[in-house]
Parts: structure tokens; C-alpha cells; sequence
């Protein structure tokens, strides 16, 4: 941080634990939460909002934290993969790509896992099309995403509250 800048105090919900912190107002949400809050399951990669490995959601809804201004989630929720397991039980989507083998290098996991869940919250359902749609923005280079398509329909198709 620049000593010259004046400070952002943000007050914000984070993987459901509130937070409270002094931002620049040019800090990106990537920056802050990786090397800031030490969430490192948050991957910096493309800086472009172009590979989807930044993804988090904030208020559910999946943001390239590379580029969305740490002081833009003021008041608001955010999630980070960090956040997903619930009293040490991996969220069905992670379950979904264990069982599928939907990851290989899993640079692109965290992000990828994110935007499954916001795109089952919004289409309980989803048609492959639909799948392939929502999952346009996450880049994946080993996978060739048959696994990942294959783990998100059938987490469709079995679970329920999504």
C-alpha cells in the first residue's frame, strides 16, 4: 500500500464471517483477499476478466475479483472457495467434481466451482447448452470440460436446493 493514498474503511460479509478493513481505493478484491486476508484460493491469472480462475461470488453472483474494486463489496456478501465446505464437508458441487475427476491441475478449480454454484442457484437445472453458456468465462486447460459438464448434470439431476 501507498502511504500518500488515503484509505477505504470496508465493512463486508466474507464466507460468512464480517470484515472489517482499510482498502486503497484502487485495490482490486484479488489483491486484497490473497494477499491481504490470505485466501489463496483465489488464483491471479489473466488480470483481463477473460480465464475465470479470480471468480468469487458477491452476493451470489460470480465477479472476476481481478479487476472489481475491493471497495465495491462494501455491505455486501462475499464468497471465496474457502467458504463453500460447511463444518469440514465438502458443498455438493466440490463433491460433484471429486466424483467426476472434473479437475486436473485444479488451477482453474476454485473459480470453476464458483461459477457452478452460482449458475445452479440461478438454473436449478441447466441444459448443456445452458452449462456451457454460464461456464464460457472459466477457462480450463486440461480438462477439455466433458468432466465438468458431466459432474454439474448430474448434480442437477440429484441434488436438491440448488
Amino acid at each position: 500500500m501507498n502511504n500518500n493514498i488515503p484509505l477505504i474503511s470496508l465493512g463486508f460479509m466474507l464466507n460468512g464471517q464480517g470484515v472489517s478493513i482499510d482498502v486503497e481505493p484502487r485495490e482490486l478484491l484479488v489483491d486484497v483477499l490473497r494477499d491481504r486476508l490470505g485466501l489463496t484460493g483465489t488464483k491471479r491469472s489473466c488480470d483481463v476478466e477473460i480465464c475465470g480462475a479470480c471468480t468469487v461470488l458477491v452476493d451470489g453472483l460470480p465477479v472476476s475479483s481481478c479487476s472489481y474494486l475491493a471497495a465495491d463489496v462494501e455491505g455486501r456478501d462475499v464468497v471465496t472457495i474457502e467458504g463453500l465446505a460447511q463444518e469440514g464437508r465438502l458443498d455438493p458441487v466440490q463433491r460433484a467434481f471429486v466424483k467426476y475427476g472434473a479437475m486436473q491441475c485444479g488451477f482453474c478449480t476454485p473459480g470453476m466451482v464458483l461459477a457452478v454454484k452460482a449458475l445452479l442457484t440461478l438454473h436449478p437445472h441447466p441444459s448443456t447448452e445452458t452449462i456451457r453458456h454460464f461456464l464460457r468465462g472459466n477457462i480450463c486447460r486440461c480438462t477439455g470440460y466433458v468432466k465438468i459438464i458431466e459432474a454439474v448434470k448430474d448434480l442437477a439431476e440429484h441434488q436438491s436446493g440448488h
